[in-house]
């Protein structure tokens, strides 16, 4: 298949671009820079100059779009991923570029399209400690997880007769070269880290390994206008997951003072409370999505993408944490 990636310079699209290649598939990547050309090339794929932004500031569509005709399959991983931030920025450069890519796409000949979404989507005023796809998502906690909400039910609604759209839902995705960890190590080195209830919690997350299989599964697979939450299979208490994934950064929380979610969860409103009014364009050192991340169970029910995709993770904990702990040595 030809298959066009976005967000192919990332720490998942890097992975992406490796398993489809490697799967026998041609990949067309979008790179905003040189450098992120540079990336996607090294990692297989043909770049392609160009930036989504340019899809919605007018008519006619930009000439890097012509690299859509003649592709089967779109992947769209590209999103501006922050735990802080107004609806309307989110907006602006998430949901408005995903929504016209999705038109270009269709009218462009793509028989599918696959949205790399979010778990978050049900993280905030949904308190189940585990969900599947029938569960109702409710009010996520955090712009980016609201607006990937409303771009995945945009994009699943639309009515495109000859192009199916599927929707992933990872949870927090982990592995070799992820960039995610740094705000915990920071905090950690800060003497800032915290456990709520001692980290009792059941937290949910995904292998970036597993998740690129999930992709290259919903390829051909998958029913049109579905969401497919994609874990590894294994939830965890926060403790047990953390404790060895920081250590492979050199983090060491074994000790880390605990506090009581009946105080996390009040202080963390406030906190927040405090700095939107403010208007500060940093974050608390406690939020909401914290105390809901840390301090409530959480997982996901994945037997709709076993039984549709024919997805069976294959990157368990052990190795995951072992290829992290190599990586860092060298």
């Amino acid at each position: 298949m030809r298959v066009f990636v976005t967000g192919g310079s990332g720490f998942v699209g890097q992975h992406l671009i490796g398993r489809l290649v490697g799967a026998g598939h041609e990949v067309r990547a979008l790179a905003r820079t040189d450098h992120a050309a540079d990336l996607v090339g090294r990692a297989g794929a043909q770049p392609v100059l160009g930036d989504l932004s340019e899809l919605v500031e007018g008519d006619p569509p930009p000439r890097w779009t012509s690299a859509l005709h003649g592709v089967d399959a779109v992947v769209h991983g590209a999103a501006h991923m922050a735990f802080w931030g107004p609806d309307d920025l989110f907006r602006r450069t998430n949901l408005e570029p995903s929504v016209a890519l999705h038109r270009v796409a269709a009218s462009s000949g793509v028989s599918r399209f696959v949205l790399i979404s979010a778990a978050s989507v049900a993280s905030g005023t949904q308190r189940a400690p585990v969900v599947d796809e029938r569960t109702d998502e409710g009010r996520p906690n955090i712009a980016y997880s609201r607006v990937k909400l409303a771009t995945e039910r945009t994009l699943l609604g639309v009515d495109t007769p000859t192009m199916t759209t599927v929707a992933l839902r990872p949870p927090f995705i982990w592995g070799a070269g992820m960039s995610t960890l740094a705000d915990f190590v920071a905090a950690v080195e800060a003497g800032r880290f915290s456990w709520i209830d001692n980290g009792r919690h059941t937290v949910d997350f995904v292998h970036v390994d597993n998740l690129t299989e999930a992709v290259r599964l919903a390829l051909t697979r998958g029913r049109a206008g579905r969401a497919y939450y994609v874990t590894d299979g294994t939830p965890l208490p926060a403790r047990e997951f953390f404790t060895p994934l920081l250590a492979t950064q050199g983090a060491d929380v074994r000790a880390a003072r605990s506090v009581p979610f009946a105080v996390a969860a009040p202080l963390g409103a406030v906190f927040e409370a405090g700095a939107r009014l403010l208007r500060r364009p940093e974050p608390p050192m406690l939020t909401n999505w914290i105390t809901t991340f840390m301090g409530r169970d959480r997982s996901y029910d994945i037997t709709a993408a076993r039984s549709e995709l024919g997805y069976t993770p294959s990157v368990d904990l052990a190795d995951g944490l072992a290829e992290m702990a190599d990586s860092l040595a060298r």
